[in-house]
């Protein structure tokens, strides 16, 4: 993969599918001067050459709010798109909208997946190797040690229905501290987030990307965890930011996603610009060292 960003504009928690030998990257936020659009899609035949398409969903509302971080799974001859919408910090929920075709445009279904939860972000659905669905996200939980956003996940029934909803990793270490005395629920708090959840099926092993930390920083990274089932039990066999992290002109790189050319795993992520000011899109083959995944960014 080349080094630096693939395109030269905001492109933020980005996802790619592959269908039909084109791959489609998807990224957070509303698309078009006026913000008439949500997810601007970018195509590719190669990870390297993209075409931006504008945005593929209509915003639920004349409401201004923040759409974030979506991904697309195809079940039969229909695609679904998982994201969240909320006010900032506040609010998110996690919904489920559809289409014909990768490019939309996608019809939110009206469905609430995560009516209970206070915060839900970053949906990431997984079809597991006996051929059930599985949805994996963040929310924020208080009842722990290191009391913050952590990550869980539900069975996903016809698409568009959760079952129980578990944690399955919480943070353990300092590199995941978000914020130090943290207002939040009407209290304060030691913050630590997890994020950005990914799950990939590798020599019989369910393997779980993630992102730890303040997004903000440099110190954000990617780390991993391991488990013989979808439910877990998830262990870290390395902890911290082991998958990747800021190195060189690399700078605060994380959430992000798996896909696939020539056989080569390629690990899909944003990390800011040299000015700090916004996300940019970037990939970089991902290597399995003694079954343990390490992304290897090419310096500029």
């Amino acid at each position: 993969m080349p080094s630096g960003p693939l395109y030269p504009g905001y492109f933020a928690d980005p996802f790619v599918l592959l269908e039909g030998g084109v791959y489609y990257a998807y990224g957070t936020g509303l698309h078009g001067e006026a913000g008439t659009r949500a997810f601007e899609v970018l195509s590719s035949p190669d990870l390297v050459h993209w075409t931006p398409h504008g945005g593929v969903l209509e915003p639920l509302s004349a409401q201004r709010m923040d759409y974030w971080a979506p991904e697309v799974a195809r079940q039969g001859e229909t695609f679904y798109l998982y994201y969240s919408v909320g006010d900032g910090d506040q609010g998110h929920h996690l919904r489920v909208a559809t289409a014909a075709h990768p490019l939309g445009p996608f019809v939110d279904l009206g469905v609430n997946l995560t009516p209970d939860e206070p915060f839900a972000i970053d949906a990431h659905p997984f079809l597991a190797p006996d051929g059930t669905w599985w949805l994996y996200f963040a929310r924020d939980d208080l009842g722990s040690g290191r009391p913050g956003t952590v990550l869980a996940v539900a069975p996903l029934h016809n698409m568009t229905r959760l079952g129980e909803i578990r944690t399955i990793l919480r943070a353990s270490g300092d590199w995941q501290r978000y914020e130090q005395g943290r207002a939040m629920y009407g209290g304060v708090y030691d913050w630590h987030t997890l994020e950005g959840p990914f799950v990939l099926w590798r020599d019989g092993q369910f393997h779980l990307l993630y992102s730890g930390g303040a997004w903000i920083n440099e110190t954000y990274g990617v780390g991993y965890a391991v488990a013989p089932h979808p439910l877990g039990p998830w262990t870290e066999p390395v902890p911290g930011a082991h998958v990747l992290r800021t190195a060189g002109p690399l700078l605060g790189p994380g959430h992000a996603s798996v896909t696939t050319l020539g056989g080569q795993d390629i690990l899909v992520f944003h990390a800011w610009d040299a000015h700090h000011t916004h996300r940019q899109l970037h990939a970089a083959a991902l290597s399995w060292e003694e079954g343990r995944p390490m992304a290897r960014p090419r310096s500029s």
